[in-house]
């Protein structure tokens, strides 16, 4: 997907099934995922009954997790380690797991620099 698609899925809002899938993916509880997303629990099952899209800030939230854990993906050669990596607790991010440092850009750029060390070779 271009970023220009990326961009446009993210503005019609993406499907509360992609909540699901990361919730499941990267084994993050109903709590933590509802802070990923910025949503109350009301909301999100308001917008699944009806089958209305998540808003902005949630899908783009959404996509940033996909798009890091594609990264990982990459890095690690293997989905299941890379899963296994984002829901794991990592020093280097002072303790937090990779995934719930996707909550915020900022939080994303310190994953993927931790990545790039990674794949490279470089220091955190």
């Amino acid at each position: 997907m271009t970023e220009s698609q990326r961009v446009s899925s993210i503005k019609a809002g993406l499907q509360t099934i992609w909540a699901d899938a990361i919730k499941n993916a990267f084994e993050v509880s109903s709590p933590n995922m509802l802070v990923l997303m910025n949503l109350s629990s009301s909301t999100l099952e308001r917008r699944r009954k009806s089958a209305q899209p998540l808003d902005l800030v949630a899908s783009e939230r959404l996509d940033r997790i996909a798009s890091v854990a594609l990264m990982a993906e990459g890095v690690f050669e293997d989905q299941e380690a890379a899963a296994r990596w984002m829901s794991s607790s990592n020093v280097a991010l002072g303790g937090d797991a990779p995934v719930m440092l996707c909550e915020t850009e900022l939080g994303a750029r310190q994953v993927r620099r931790v990545l790039n060390a990674l794949e490279w070779g470089g220091v955190v």
